[in-house]
């Protein structure tokens, strides 16, 4: 069965960021101009501490009525998501975020953050596997659609 490090190895190595001292309208404004759904909240020595999505902030917007610019990240990030190591297969990671509702997964390494993987990357990652095993199968039959 295939690690997670498969899909985290083909990702950017450089994540997306946010201080869980800056405002939501600042993280919102960065994911914009950044074009990413998601930021890793992370603190001053780098530790990870959350996730903030623009689900997050629209969630605090419109059910806690609070104000963009006066609400920090810290505030409404998302600090309760599953975690994952590095030695888990994608299906147990698939597992993981069926079981918690969940859309993205920390990944983990001897307590180190390693990263992000979300249901995106799986789906994308399953369907590029498929794809070759396609490709291999077509490449071996003949002009009638016949193994050869």
């Amino acid at each position: 069965m295939e690690k997670i490090t498969n899909i985290l190895s083909k990702k950017v190595p450089h994540l997306h960021t946010v201080a869980p001292e800056s405002t939501a309208s600042n993280a919102l404004n960065q994911m914009c101009c950044e074009n990413v759904e998601y930021l890793v909240v992370i603190d001053e020595e780098e530790r990870y501490l959350g996730l903030i999505t623009e689900h997050d902030i629209a969630a605090s917007v419109i059910s806690r009525n609070k104000q963009l610019n006066k609400t920090q990240v810290q505030e409404i990030m998302n600090n309760r998501l599953p975690v994952a190591n590095t030695d888990y297969t994608v299906e147990k990671c698939m597992q993981l975020m069926q079981q918690h509702h969940v859309r993205y997964l920390p990944i983990f390494e001897n307590f180190q953050f390693m990263g992000i993987v979300s249901s995106e990357d799986i789906l994308v990652e399953a369907v590029n596997n498929r794809m070759q095993i396609f490709d291999t199968e077509m490449g071996r039959m003949g002009r009638f659609g016949v193994l050869t």
